[in-house]
């Protein structure tokens, strides 16, 4: 595919300006939350995400369902 001229770049930008897309936060599958973590937490998880290949939500989940199977709540 070939690179968009700057003339067609400024055409896109005008029309996504002037007709902003239109969405449905009701029809969302997902609420944005946001968690900040510590740098030990963040590092432990990109090293856990990329050896098992799962998303960092995906071992978050894993981890809460474990500490919410065994009972604990510390």
């Amino acid at each position: 595919m070939p690179r968009m001229t700057e003339e067609e770049a400024w055409a896109l930008d005008e029309m996504v300006t002037q007709n902003p897309p239109r969405v449905d936060p009701s029809k969302a599958r997902h609420a944005a939350r946001v968690v900040a973590l510590d740098d030990f937490s963040v590092d432990y998880l990109l090293s856990v995400s990329s050896k098992t290949h799962k998303t960092p939500s995906e071992i978050v989940n894993e981890l809460v369902r474990e500490k919410a199977a065994v009972g604990t709540m510390s």
